[in-house]
This record gives C-alpha cells, sequence and structure tokens, in this order.
C-alpha cells in the first residue's frame, strides 16, 4: 500500500509502465542463476562447510546484482526492482523474528536445566543401536501432533543433538533422523501452515490432499528408519559405558535435573497444539524457560555472570538477559558438554539472518523482473505428457528452492503457474498439491540458504552440507514422488469434465 507522501499511480500509469518492459529471453533468465551456481560452487570449493558463514552470502548479492543489470535492461527501473526485493524481504520477516527468537530460548533453556535434563533422561532412555531411528521417530509423532518442523528442532532437536554429542554418536547423522522425521510430520499433519497452502493454492480440500500424500510420504518415512536402523547398529559409539555415567554425574551435580524443568517444553508444545503463532509461542517458551532458571538455577546463574561486584538480584537478571541475546557459556569442566551446552542468543542467529535477508534479495528481483517466470515457462514447453507434467513440477520447486530460498515462494509461484495445465491435462488437483510438497516443502531444509535450511544449520549447530546425505526422508521422498508420476501410479484423473473444459475456454 503506497504511504500517504507517496503519489498513487494510476492504471493507465501501471499500464504505461508494463508497457515499457521487454520480455525477458531464456539467456537472460539464466544469466543471472549460471552466475549464482557458479560463484556458490566456488565458495564451497574454497570454505567448505563455513561457506553459509559469508561466501554464500556474498554469492547471492552479486547474483542479484547481475538479476538488477538483466532487468534494468529489459526496461524495469530501480524503483520496480526495489519493491520486488522489499516484497520478497517482507515475506521472511516471519521467520526471522521467530530465528532471533529461537536463539533466545536456546539460551534460556540451557541456562534454566531444561535442555541439559533432557539429555539426562535422553541418555538414560535411549540406546545408541536404535538412537537414529528412535529420533526420526519421535520428531515424527511430535511434529504430526503440533504441525511444525521448526518448533521440533528448536526444542527436542536441540536435546537429540546434545544426547548424540554426549554419547559420542554422530550429530551429522542425528541432525538428518530429526529432519526427516519433522519433516514427515510436518508434512503429514493438517495443522502445518505448508500442507494448508499447497492445497488451497491449487483448489482441493485438505484432508484430500493429506490422504493422496500418504502413497508417497509412507514408503519414504519407512526407508528413512531403515536407513537409520542400519546406521545405528553399524555406527559404533565412541563413549564408553564409564564416559557415559560421568558425563550424567556432571549434568546430575551441576542442573539438577528433574520433570520440573521441562516445563518450558510443555509450555512450548501446548502452545503449538493450540495453534498460536509460532513467534509468541517462541518468545512465551524463553520466558518459561527465563523463570525456570531463576527458580532452580541461582548459583548456576550467579556463577554464569562472574561478577562479586552485583547484588545476588541483580546478578540474576544480568545472566538471565545475557543467555537472551548472546547465549550461554558452560562451565562444567567436561571439554564435550560444554562445547555442547554453549550455544543460543540472539547474536548466534545474526549469520543466519544476513544468509536470509541476502537470498530473498536474490530471490525478489528474480521474480520481480520476469525471470523466474521466463524460466518456468520453458520448463513447461517441454512437458509432453501427465507423468512428465508431475516431473517437471517437481524440478521446478526444487528449483524456486535454489532460486528464492523460500519454500512458499517455491509453492506459490509453481502452484499458480501449473493449475490450468494440469487441469487441462484433465489431473485432479490432488496431483499437484502433492506434487508441491514432495518437492518445495521436502527440499527447503536442504538448501543453506533457504530459510528453512538456514533455520535448521542454525539451531541443529550443524551445517547444511553435513546433514544433507542423512537426511533420507526429504532425499527419498521427491523420488519416490517422480516414480510414481513415471509408472503413472496412484495418479488421480479429474472427475469433473466441465471444470476441465471450463479452463480450457
Amino acid at each position: 500500500m503506497p504511504s500517504k507522501n507517496e503519489p498513487q499511480q494510476s492504471p493507465s500509469d501501471e499500464s504505461a509502465e508494463s508497457s515499457q518492459h521487454k520480455p525477458a529471453s531464456l539467456l537472460d533468465a539464466l544469466t543471472p542463476i549460471i552466475a549464482l551456481v557458479a560463484m556458490l560452487t566456488t565458495a564451497v570449493y574454497l570454505f567448505s562447510s563455513d561457506s553459509s558463514s559469508g561466501a554464500n552470502q556474498i554469492a547471492l548479492i552479486m547474483a542479484a546484482c547481475i538479476a538488477l543489470v538483466v532487468g534494468a535492461k529489459n526496461g524495469y527501473s530501480w524503483k520496480e526492482m526495489e519493491a520486488g526485493i522489499v516484497h520478497s524481504v517482507s515475506m521472511a520477516t516471519g521467520a526471522l523474528l521467530i530465528l532471533f527468537s529461537v536463539g533466545s530460548l536456546i539460551g534460556t533453556w540451557i541456562l534454566a536445566g531444561t535442555v541439559p535434563t533432557m539429555i539426562f533422561y535422553g541418555m538414560k532412555v535411549l540406546n545408541p543401536e536404535y538412537f537414529y531411528a528412535a529420533s526420526c521417530l519421535l520428531c515424527a509423532v511430535v511434529a504430526l501432533s503440533i504441525g511444525s518442523s521448526w518448533t521440533v528442532a528448536g526444542t527436542l532437536g536441540i536435546a537429540l543433538i546434545g544426547i548424540a554429542g554426549a554419547m559420542g554418536l554422530s550429530v551429522e547423522i542425528t541432525a538428518g533422523a530429526i529432519i526427516s522425521g519433522a519433516y514427515f510430520g510436518d508434512k503429514m499433519s493438517p495443522m502445518s501452515d505448508t500442507t494448508n497452502l499447497a492445497p488451497a493454492v491449487v483448489g482441493t480440500d485438505l484432508f484430500s490432499h493429506i490422504r493422496h500424500m500418504v502413497w508417497t510420504t509412507t514408503p519414504s518415512i519407512i526407508i528413512a528408519l531403515i536407513g537409520f536402523v542400519i546406521l545405528g547398529f553399524s555406527t559404533q559409539s565412541a563413549g564408553g559405558s564409564s564416559d557415559l555415567e560421568s558425563t550424567l554425574n556432571i549434568l546430575q551435580s551441576q542442573y539438577q535435573p528433574g520433570v520440573h524443568l521441562l516445563l518450558p517444553l510443555l509450555v512450548v508444545l501446548v502452545l503449538a497444539y493450540k495453534k498460536v503463532p509460532a513467534f509468541p509461542t517462541v518468545i512465551l517458551g524463553t520466558f518459561a524457560g527465563a523463570i525456570c532458571a531463576a527458580l532452580f538455577q541461582f548459583d548456576n546463574i550467579i556463577e554464569f555472570v562472574g561478577d562479586d561486584n552485583l547484588l545476588p538480584a541483580v546478578a540474576l537478571v544480568k545472566g538471565i538477559w545475557i543467555a537472551m541475546f548472546d547465549g550461554y557459556t558452560a562451565n562444567t569442566g567436561d571439554t564435550v558438554l560444554d562445547s555442547l551446552l554453549s550455544r543460543g542468543g540472539m547474536s548466534s542467529m545474526v549469520n543466519t539472518v544476513w544468509l536470509i535477508l541476502c537470498a530473498m534479495a536474490f530471490g525478489g528481483v528474480m521474480e520481480r523482473t520476469g525471470l523466474l517466470k521466463r524460466i518456468l515457462q520453458s520448463i513447461l514447453g517441454v512437458v509432453t505428457s501427465s507423468s512428465s507434467l508431475i516431473i517437471t513440477t517437481l524440478a521446478s520447486c526444487i528449483g524456486a528452492n535454489l532460486i528464492t530460498g523460500d519454500q512458499f515462494i517455491a509453492i506459490l509461484l509453481p502452484g499458480r503457474m501449473l493449475k490450468v495445465e494440469y487441469t487441462k491435462r484433465g489431473l485432479a488437483p490432488v496431483n499437484l498439491s502433492r506434487a508441491l510438497e514432495d518437492s518445495a516443502t521436502i527440499t527447503s531444509p536442504l538448501v543453506p540458504w533457504n530459510t528453512c535450511g538456514a533455520y535448521m544449520a542454525s539451531t541443529l549447530g550443524v551445517a547444511t552440507i553435513a546433514y544433507l546425505p542423512y537426511a533420507f526422508f526429504n532425499l527419498v521422498c521427491p523420488l519416490i514422488s517422480a516414480s510414481y508420476a513415471y509408472f503413472n501410479f496412484k495418479i488421480e484423473k479429474l472427475e469433473d469434465v466441465s471444470e476441465a473444459e471450463e479452463v480450457i475456454a
């Protein structure tokens, strides 16, 4: 909406402005993409897993600049392209707020003893041989009940990573198991935002969409669980029984674990189940952690602050405040535990926010200048059958995740553009909605600069490129969906022929 101080454009002005735009050629559209791929490849080669700490951001900004030059060549003004950037960034504002709030939540939950308590009980209950599969299954059940993969990763995920580290198990495999389970539950939950968005975009109902997804998600999660069981039995725990006992003793003496310290977790899960929006849910969970810290971890807070000149009450406030903005630094005397529990704070999310902003800027320019639309049109031109249409949809959504850095755009753009084509070919809309979820939703955490990939890497403390090979569910599901399309298996036809005729007309 224009501000009061800005002159409003009349429809004729907008029409005149649009007529000055030269249609983008395929070369125009591919130039920024090729440049981005080349720069990202170079960044990974030079900086490896640290490429997301600045190198990828520069690549995205440089690619956005190239897209701006192409847009200017085609008659787009800076004001128009800037508006595209602003709109794209504004779409990520909610995710950025959640990221910052999760940073505070992690800091206060460690300070309060909530995360150490989950690690303590998890180490007692979870068998190393079944740990990866159990982690996946646990995250799947919780995500299914609350409809949020982000909430699961920011609560149970943190604890499971801590348990894996304390047991000497692979945190990379654990992160893959967490993400596999969380995205299965999120994808199949009627309370999930993407699960509601996909059928809404294509014009089908929610539960028909979920029923149709069962055919691709069920075999995918079964394959994932089998993979995690195999890895569990083939991977030896680096920590012996004496090491585990020592870790449990340190946690016991340092944080006095107890069920009462799980109250912040209960608060978050209840609010998520009640469908309270993510940002207030996480903030309230942070406050619950702060209260628990003040009530049950007074001595730890005083030691954490380390300033004998402050009054105890002042030191208490300062310690909680530091945990919120700069995280918690553990001093247990155990190197492994200290590295696991020294985390959190809003400041820990600044690099991730930087990455998301750069990705959304690039995606915004690509969308506003019509370059992304041109790529999708070219892809649609190679469609020769219903099978190839569905496979093309899967590829388009994965490409949109790579280009725009946001799963919602990756659902909306291909969904809107391909909806008519599905109807023309007599395919039921549930085929499109399932394809959108099997690709856009599922692959979003596998892209380092995507909002989901950046969030998972920052929250779990494992680089996207490191956990990617173990996110079995996310890797297998698009392949199963593509194989169904290729063999024309479980592809529903449009029952209402008049609807197809109306669209074609």
